[in-house]
């Protein structure tokens, strides 16, 4: 192993771990104030604070991964489900948490790929 290897390997997971907290984060938010979007009319809002974990563990992640953001989101989804059934008084189905949970694993990968995307455009146009 090169001697920078154990840095490469810390910098890979990074994004993961950093996902899997801040995806856990937001999900455990969005449970507790679920009625502030529902009052609004549009519950689904909530959905687009998944974004964040994404784009913050593509920012840690070396290279142009998406996948890295991606496992954490699928490894803190469980977690979360299990938390919501168990501390929070469930007002949905497990369906719909189930699906809900999905939900924000996907908007979690694409705030990975748009910012992979400002990333390669920010690249581009400094090439200029």
């Amino acid at each position: 192993m090169k001697s920078g290897g154990f840095l490469n390997i810390k910098r890979n997971w990074a994004g993961v771990a950093c996902c899997f907290l801040l995806f856990t984060a937001v999900c455990l938010v969005l449970a507790n104030v679920k009625g502030a979007f529902r009052s609004s009319g549009h519950p689904e809002l909530g959905l687009l604070f998944f974004i964040l974990p994404g784009m913050a563990a593509s920012f840690l992640t070396r290279g142009e991964e998406v996948f890295k953001p991606l496992i954490g989101a699928i490894l803190a989804a469980p977690l979360c489900l299990v938390v919501m059934r168990w501390v929070f008084v469930p007002s949905r189905s497990l369906w719909q948490e189930l699906a809900w949970l999905m939900s924000g694993i996907f908007w979690c990968a694409l705030g990975a790929l748009c910012f992979l995307f400002a990333r390669s455009l920010i690249r581009r146009l400094r090439h200029k």
